[in-house]
């Protein structure tokens, strides 16, 4: 396979005409917002619009998948796959916003396969970057574009290692994307400290990091360690799919924090099929790998003595 055959697919469609599933509509805007914690009163009452960066959300395809794939789009997947790039990741997306979307607008969209860059090596593996743009409209009308970039990639195993050895390091967890936005975070995830941004103009609390406050849209914040006590608002329990490194069935949380925003994490020290919604928590930090730590939530014995002590993961709140 030479990088011609895979350039020659740039500015072929990768979905036409599709319609999304249901119109812009007063229901999901308030799961999204109670979900996110964003209280903008812009998304309520009868002038109500979509928050913009549920811009994908309208155009998704769910459970059953997208229908109306282009060949081309299949064509190009099926010949990365078949020279060994079967493996995937989401790297990063960009969405531009034209106009609002209102309760009743009609989603339609379309497709194209902007680029495919050269053959790429990287920590996961060698491959190369796939970019779609999306155009989104209502009633017609172009009302944003939506660019999602993937990873097609061949995992990297260490040279000399063995079969059993490269399939383990070939099933570390997936390495969170880390910029200019969220790199405070995980810094401070580093130092076993979970930050929340304050906005400086109205004191609003956001999680997770953002560029811009929600409520007064200024700029300017600075950040705060969280408690460390929270409770799960709500949750799920994964049985399927099963993905290497994870070990289903196992709960995934949306956690309010004492602070009042909310954050989605893993919920350990209790069974899967214990986890109630109201459960009180407390804050660690898990060593997944040798560079991998990842903020967690304990229930049951631990967060109540984590609560009394005010200690979570070795330091000392």
């Amino acid at each position: 396979m030479t990088y011609d055959a895979l350039k020659a697919f740039e500015g072929l469609p990768a979905a036409t005409a599709g319609v999304g599933r249901d119109l812009v509509n007063a229901p999901m805007i308030r799961h999204w917002c109670e979900a996110m914690g964003d209280t903008n009163p812009a998304y309520e009452g009868p002038d109500a619009i979509a928050p913009p960066t549920m811009l994908q959300a309208w155009t998704m395809g769910g459970l059953s998948g997208h229908q109306g794939r282009s060949g081309a789009h299949d064509e190009l997947f099926a010949l990365l796959d078949g020279a060994g790039y079967t493996s995937v990741v989401a790297t990063d997306c960009e969405q531009e916003y034209l106009r609002p979307l209102r309760p009743g607008d009609a989603i339609t969209f379309d497709a194209v396969i902007e680029s495919v860059s050269e053959r790429k090596t990287t920590k996961l593996g060698t491959g190369h970057f796939v970019t779609t743009r999306m155009d989104v409209r209502a009633d017609g009308e172009l009302v944003g574009t939506h660019r999602f970039r993937i990873l097609k990639y061949a995992p990297a195993a260490r040279a000399g290692l063995a079969v059993g050895q490269a399939r383990e390091q070939q099933a570390r967890r997936p390495r969170p994307v880390v910029n200019r936005d969220n790199a405070g975070f995980w810094e401070g995830v580093r130092e076993h400290r979970l930050l929340i941004q304050r906005c400086e103009a109205c004191g609003t609390l956001r999680f997770p990091w953002l560029p811009g406050c929600g409520a007064c849209a200024s700029q300017d914040w600075s950040a705060v360690e969280a408690s460390g006590e929270g409770t799960v608002f709500s949750y799920v329990v994964m049985h399927h799919p099963s993905f290497p490194a994870f070990d289903p069935p196992y709960a995934v949380g949306l956690i309010e924090l004492a602070e009042g925003v909310r954050i989605i994490s893993n919920v350990v020290g209790v069974p899967y099929d214990k986890v109630r919604i109201g459960m009180p928590l407390r804050l660690e930090f898990l060593r997944v790998d040798e560079e991998l730590e990842l903020p967690v939530f304990r229930g049951g014995d631990g967060a109540a003595v984590g609560a009394a002590t005010g200690v979570a993961a070795g330091r000392e709140g």
